[in-house]
């Protein structure tokens, strides 16, 4: 599947920024859609995921509360709706998926291969 990011852009802190993932070639279903972020010269980190088939999600403890996934399952997109943003969530923001992973690995960078660009997403103090 390939994924197309999009959404980022600049906030000050305490904003809120809604990034998408779209996917084309094919739909999500049964796959695990997942963000992931890396801050410059910082390792690939993960944000929040969607099981797409039971709409189960997940989230980074450090973006509980604050981060909403949530999906348009016509339209294969998922979506990441960012709250009170702060500058140390500036980074570019990915989303993958696999149809692979196991749940207990969802959260690991190198369960996933199709990366695309990402989308960065830049917060002001």
């Amino acid at each position: 599947v390939q994924l197309q990011a999009s959404g980022g852009g600049l906030v000050q802190a305490g904003g809120s920024l809604r990034l998408s993932c779209a996917a084309s070639g094919r739909t999500f279903s049964g796959y695990t859609v997942v963000w992931f972020r890396q801050a410059s010269g910082t390792e690939r980190e993960f944000v929040a995921g969607i099981r797409w088939s039971s709409g189960h999600t997940f989230y980074a403890d450090s973006v509980k509360g604050r981060f909403t996934v949530s999906r348009d399952v016509a339209k294969s997109t998922l979506f990441l709706q960012m709250n009170s943003l702060k500058p140390e969530n500036t980074a570019l923001y990915y989303c993958t998926a696999s149809n692979r992973v196991i749940l207990s690995s969802l959260r690991v960078s190198s369960q996933y291969h199709n990366w695309g660009q990402g989308t960065q997403v830049t917060v002001s103090s």
